[in-house]
C-alpha cells in the first residue's frame, strides 16, 4: 500500500475524485437516451441514431482493458487525467456536432475517455486500500452507478425539454473540469511504476479488432438482426478468429496486454464468471421489465422508467451491506454465494407476479437489485485479492470487461428470445431495429407488443422469458459455488 492510504483526509479527497469520475462516466450511458428523439428531429437521420448510445458503449468497453494495462505501466494518475480530459473535450465536440456522423464520432471518443475514468478509478482503490477494506469503497462506486442510472433520464429530459439536447453534453464541461482539477491534486500520492514500459502494440490491435467485432455483432443482434445474418456472422467469425489469435499471441509476448496467466487463476476467473452472469441478469432485466410493464398495462414510458426504480435502488443497498460485511468478516464468498443463490428465486418471483401488482412486483425487483448489488463489488474485491499487486490494473479492467460483455450479451440474447417467443405465439411481427445495448430505444418492438396489450398470451410469454432468465442465472450460482473461500489480505482501520 502507498503512504496515501495512511491519512484519512487523503483517502477522502481521492474518493471524491474517483466518485466524480465514476458518476460522469456512468451518467453519459443514460442521460443521452431521452434526447434521441430531439437529436433525430434536428438532424433528420435515424439510420445512425442507435449508435449515439451503442458507439459510446462499444468504445468504452474496448478501452477498459487497455487503460488497465497502461495504468500498470505508466501510473494510474496519468491515465485518469488523460481519460477525464478526453471525455470532457469529446463532450464539447458532441455539443457542437452539426451532423449525426460528427455526433457519433465524438461519442466514440467520449466513450474512450469514459473507459479510463471507470476502469482506473476502481484500480486506484486497489492501490491505496487493503483488500479487506475494499468492499466498502467499491460499494460507494456501485452507489454512483445507481445514482447515475436514476438521475440520467430525469436530468436529460429536463435539459432537453427546457434548454436543448446539446446541454446534455455541455453539462459535462464544468463537471469534467472540476473532476479533472480534483483528480490532479488529490492523486499526486499514487505510486508511479519504475519498470521500463513495453507496449504490446500488436496485441492491442488484435484486442481492439476482436472486441469491436464481437460487440458490434452483439449490438446488431440486439437491434433485431438474425444470428444468421451475413453481417452478424462475419462480425462474430472475425471476433472469434481475432480473439483466438490474441490469446495465442499473448502467451508468447514479453509484456502482454492481458496476461493469459490470469485465466489460470481460479479465483479471478470464477469472479469474472460471476460478474458476467450478474450483469447479464441486471442489464437484461432493465430492458425486459419496462417492455413487460408497458405492453401489458398500457402505461407510458415515464411510468415504465419509474417502474425500474426499485431495481436501481436495490443495487447500492446490496453493494453497501456486502462491502460492510466483507470488511467486517474478511471474506467475500458468502456474500457472492448468497446473492447468486437468491437471484433465481427473485427473478422467478417476478415471473409469477403480474405487473399490475405494483407493490409485490416492486418488492421482487428491489430484492433482485440487492442480490445483484451484493455480487458486483465483492467479485471485484475477490479478483484484486487473488492477483499480484503489479496485475491489479489489468485484473480490474478485465472485471469491468466481463461486466460490460455480460450486459451486452444479456440484452441481445433476451431480446432475441423474446422475439422468437412472440413470433411462435403469433402475438406480433415486430422488429427490434433501434433496440440498443442499454435497452433504451426499443420503440419498434414496443409498438409490436402494444398490438397484443393485455392479452393472456403476452403475459405467459413474458413469464416464460423471465423463467428462462432465472434458469440462466443458475450458471452464475455454479460459478459462486466453485469459488474458493479465502480470507482477504490486510486490515487497516482507516474508516472515513
Amino acid at each position: 500500500m502507498t503512504d496515501l492510504s495512511q491519512t484519512k483526509p487523503a483517502v477522502r479527497s481521492v474518493l471524491v475524485a474517483l466518485m466524480l469520475a465514476i458518476f460522469l462516466g456512468a451518467l453519459d450511458q443514460t442521460i443521452v437516451a431521452v434526447s434521441l428523439p430531439a437529436i433525430s428531429a434536428q438532424f433528420k437521420d435515424v439510420g445512425l441514431l442507435a449508435w449515439v448510445i451503442s458507439g459510446y458503449m462499444v468504445a468504452m468497453t474496448v478501452a477498459v482493458p487497455i487503460y488497465g494495462k497502461l495504468g500498470d505501466l505508466y501510473g494510474r494518475r496519468r491515465m485518469m487525467l488523460f481519460g477525464l480530459g478526453l471525455f470532457t473535450l469529446a463532450s464539447v465536440f458532441c455539443a457542437m456536432a452539426q451532423s449525426m456522423e460528427q455526433l457519433v464520432l465524438a461519442r466514440i471518443f467520449q466513450g474512450i475517455g469514459a473507459g479510463g475514468m471507470i476502469s482506473v478509478s476502481q484500480a486506484i482503490i486497489g492501490d491505496i486500500i487493503p483488500p479487506r477494506e475494499r468492499g466498502r469503497y467499491q460499494g460507494y462506486f456501485s452507489g454512483m452507478y445507481a445514482l447515475a442510472s436514476v438521475a440520467g433520464p430525469v436530468l436529460g429530459g429536463y435539459l432537453t425539454e427546457y434548454l436543448s439536447w446539446r446541454w446534455v453534453f455541455w453539462i459535462n464541461l464544468p463537471l469534467g473540469l472540476v473532476s479533472w482539477w480534483v483528480a490532479r491534486h488529490s492523486l499526486r500520492g499514487l505510486p508511479i511504476p519504475h519498470r521500463k514500459p513495453i507496449i504490446d502494440y500488436f496485441g492491442t490491435v488484435l484486442l481492439i479488432l476482436g472486441l469491436s467485432s464481437l460487440l458490434l455483432g452483439i449490438t446488431e443482434i440486439g437491434q433485431g438482426k438474425s444470428w444468421h445474418d451475413p453481417t452478424v456472422s462475419t462480425l462474430v467469425f472475425t471476433a472469434l478468429l481475432t480473439l483466438g489469435l490474441f490469446a495465442w499471441y499473448e502467451r508468447r509476448v514479453r509484456e502482454p496486454l492481458l496476461p493469459m496467466k490470469l485465466f489460470a487463476n481460479r479465483t479471478a476467473t470464477l469472479c469474472w464468471c460471476t460478474v458476467f452472469f450478474t450483469s447479464f441478469q441486471a442489464i437484461s432485466l432493465s430492458v425486459i421489465m419496462p417492455l413487460r410493464y408497458q405492453s401489458i398495462t398500457g402505461a407510458g414510458s415515464d411510468s415504465a422508467a419509474l417502474h425500474l426504480l426499485p431495481l436501481a435502488m436495490g443495487l447500492p443497498i446490496g453493494a453497501y451491506f456486502a462491502g460492510r460485511l466483507t470488511s467486517l468478516t474478511g471474506r467475500y464468498k458468502p456474500q457472492i454465494l448468497t446473492g447468486a443463490l437468491l437471484m433465481p428465486f427473485f427473478i422467478a418471483g417476478m415471473a409469477f407476479t403480474p405487473p399490475q401488482s405494483m407493490l409485490l412486483s416492486a418488492l421482487f425487483m428491489l430484492l433482485t437489485g440487492i442480490a445483484s448489488g451484493v455480487q458486483f463489488p465483492t467479485s471485484l474485491v475477490g479478483t484484486q485479492n487473488a492477483v499480484e499487486p503489479r496485475d491489479i490494473g489489468v485484473a480490474t479492467s478485465t472485471t469491468n470487461l466481463f461486466r460490460a460483455l455480460g450486459g451486452a450479451m444479456g440484452v441481445a440474447c433476451m431480446s432475441a428470445l423474446l422475439l422468437a417467443m412472440l413470433q411462435d405465439a403469433s402475438l406480433a411481427q415486430a422488429s427490434v431495429a433501434g433496440l440498443g445495448v442499454e435497452g433504451t430505444s426499443g420503440n419498434a418492438l414496443l409498438q409490436g407488443l402494444n398490438a397484443a396489450s393485455g392479452s393472456i398470451e403476452l403475459t405467459i410469454t413474458f413469464r416464460h422469458l423471465l423463467l428462462a432468465s432465472a434458469a440462466i442465472s443458475l450458471l452464475g450460482l455454479c460459478a459462486a459455488l466453485a469459488l474458493p473461500d479465502k480470507i482477504l489480505r490486510g486490515r487497516e482501520d482507516k474508516a472515513l
